[in-house]
């Protein structure tokens, strides 16, 4: 039995736009003092995993590649798949690569985390439950009424009652004040056998269609026609919301997605040197020495061809942009 580091690598980070694009997603952009998010999740992996196995897109491999390299992380594994097919199915390429009895550890490559000694904590408590049959997702223990996460309801025993979408604010507050509610962070553990069995059960054309894939995998990389066969459902509605052997770990230790340009000002705060004055508005990207007058819980983001303004309490509207020019001007995405 080992203990596999599956980190997931597909995403875009929309809401990061205009910083993060199609060709260098969030994960990749050396915002900490030179570090990536995609490295500082494999350094922090490295000591808990036996193994690192990337599961990525053929848009983002070599980034992935590149950082590993830079962070002197060998001796990975990884599955490049030809198109995105959402989380149940990138999972399922880790578990059918691993043994019946590997644990998987899955972790998308974007989480910012501090409190190593919480973490492995939390990480081996979730090891346990694994091998003792559950599907195990980690929660956090909210701070606030966060609209930009999902919720996990759980009882006192932290059996998985429901997964929730993003709430409104008001929702939040009651999810909050009710202390049964963690924030989804996305991040599970589980024996592949089990989570294949489960897909199987609930999701069995996923199933079949990852299967198929991964049997003409070719060093490493998954043939198209067969990839796109695969339905693109994440792993929360095709196993996760059905099965019956779901387990919640609850954590404390600093997480964030960083998922919003909000997430990363809070991020900065918390770690400006002391007496540090604080900060009112936020200026990312831009050389240019920027004034502002009269305006406050701003953020301006600036790159070579776009300029973003906005109040810090509309982060979240950034995917709408993003979507929008999609259509409009979809190379100010590339």
């Amino acid at each position: 039995m080992a203990i596999i580091n599956v980190i997931l690598s597909g995403g875009v980070g929309s809401r990061l736009w205009p910083l993060s694009r199609k060709s260098r997603p969030k994960q990749y952009i050396p915002l900490f003092e030179g570090n990536t998010l995609f490295q500082m999740c494999a350094r922090r992996n490295r000591a808990i995993a036996d193994q690192i196995q990337v599961i990525g897109s053929i848009d983002n491999y070599e980034l992935s590649r590149k950082d590993l390299l830079a962070a002197e992380v060998t001796g990975y594994k990884e599955v490049i798949e030809a198109a995105p097919r959402n989380t149940a199915a990138s999972i399922a390429f880790a578990a059918f690569t691993a043994r019946p009895d590997d644990v998987l550890f899955v972790t998308p490559s974007d989480h910012i985390i501090t409190g190593e000694q919480a973490y492995r904590a939390a990480v081996e408590k979730a090891v346990k439950l694994a091998n003792e049959g559950y599907l195990v997702t980690f929660g956090a223990v909210p701070k606030r009424p966060e609209t930009g996460y999902g919720y996990i309801e759980h009882d006192e025993h932290y059996n998985v009652c429901s997964f929730k979408e993003k709430p409104g604010k008001e929702q939040a507050e009651a999810y909050v004040s009710s202390g049964r509610y963690l924030w989804n962070s996305g991040m599970f553990c589980f024996k592949a056998s089990v989570y294949l069995q489960e897909l199987q059960r609930y999701a069995p054309e996923v199933y079949d269609t990852a299967q198929k894939a991964v049997l003409k995998i070719d060093e490493g990389f998954l043939p198209t026609k067969e990839t796109m066969d695969i339905p693109s459902i994440s792993v929360d509605y095709a196993v996760m919301e059905h099965s019956e052997k779901i387990k919640v770990v609850p954590f404390d230790f600093d997480w964030s997605d960083l998922g919003s340009f909000e997430a990363l000002w809070d991020y900065l705060d918390k770690h400006e040197e002391e007496g540090t004055e604080k900060r009112i508005n936020l200026v990312l990207g831009s050389q240019k020495h920027v004034e502002f007058i009269g305006l406050e819980n701003l953020i301006l983001v600036e790159t070579d061809d776009a300029i973003l303004v906005m109040p810090r309490n509309l982060t979240q509207d950034v995917k709408k942009v993003y979507e929008r020019l999609e259509v409009e001007k979809p190379e100010l995405l590339k």
